[in-house]
């Protein structure tokens, strides 16, 4: 299961530290939020305690219309728990009582000045991508026409080459060689390329290529979401290839399903411009046309008519 630190969230939201243990040990790892309601009023029955906890409005007004030694109590029971933050919104005062109860058992408070609704929107927007499941898979990952391309196949293929000749053609590159993919949310596959790496190309006989130096800023780009899988591999004469592509065949990634295309490669084929056809039909399938299926039909129209034809 993957996880988000205390301190990477405080860099990467911007967060005021009200109270934080020098060594933290709570690690976030779920994406869901508790407003702290019914936990105020005493009720601890399904209390979400491993998500991030938040006051706002609604939540500090209940607190201050409390007598102060029954919001010490309410706010110790809390605390008691192991929850992994407790951040502030609307730049609200910080109750005497919370810093007393941060500080007995170790939490972290944090405060920001954005309104509540906003900036729970944006946290979980964040938490989604952060925790989202995680793999890297080798291979070339392009935008065409504005789809994500995942290219992959055995190594020496022409994966690289057939990726700058698309970059050529004006589509641009996310990543070369390693693809890290993250399931964000319930469907969406988003590629990028490791930060070490990101932007350069490897051409065997030529060498690294920095293709934002070469080719421009608009060649390059640092994610993208998968729209399609493209196999390339050496072609096999013994083989049957697809020639009509009447069935689709899927690739499972994280769970979700993707379309896959073969392409056999040999000299003389352009796999770019391949491509480049792979990508508007997808798109043309997604908005429910398919050339196959439209040929299928019109043959067996013809058919039947012949066939009518012949029994007068």
């Amino acid at each position: 299961m993957r996880s988000v630190s205390i301190d990477k969230l405080i860099e990467d939201l911007g967060l005021e530290v009200i109270h934080k243990p020098d060594n933290p040990v709570s690690e976030i790892s779920r994406n869901e939020l508790n407003r702290l309601g019914l936990q105020l009023a005493g009720f601890f029955k399904y209390f979400g305690y491993k998500r991030i906890q938040i006051i706002g409005n609604a939540e500090w007004h209940f607190l201050q219309g409390m007598e102060k030694d029954i919001r010490a109590r309410r706010l110790d029971s809390i605390f008691q728990y192991p929850i992994p933050a407790v951040i502030i919104t609307r730049n609200l005062e910080v109750f005497d009582e919370i810093i007393a109860a941060a500080e007995k058992y170790d939490r972290s408070i944090l405060r920001t000045d954005m309104l509540t609704t906003k900036f729970t929107n944006r946290l979980v927007n964040y938490l989604d991508e952060a925790l989202a499941p995680f793999i890297t898979m080798h291979g070339v990952l392009v935008e065409v026409y504005g789809m994500g391309i995942l290219i992959t196949g055995e190594s020496g293929v022409g994966k690289s080459e057939t990726a700058l000749e698309l970059v050529k053609r004006g589509h641009r590159l996310v990543a070369d060689d390693a693809v890290q993919i993250k399931k964000v949310g319930e469907d969406l596959l988003v590629g990028e390329s490791p930060e070490v790496i990101r932007h350069f190309l490897e051409i065997r006989g030529l060498g690294i290529l920095d293709i934002e130096r070469l080719y421009g800023i608009g060649a390059v780009k640092k994610w993208e979401a998968i729209d399609l899988v493209v196999r390339l591999e050496d072609w096999d004469p013994q083989k049957e290839y697809d020639r009509l592509g009447l069935d689709d065949e899927y690739i499972d990634i994280l769970g979700k399903k993707v379309v896959k295309l073969t392409i056999p490669v040999r000299p003389g084929r352009n796999v770019a411009m391949i491509l480049e056809v792979a990508t508007r039909n997808t798109r043309q399938k997604q908005f429910g046309y398919n050339a196959a299926v439209e040929l299928d039909n019109r043959l067996k129209k013809e058919y039947e008519m012949k066939k009518q034809g012949g029994n007068k």
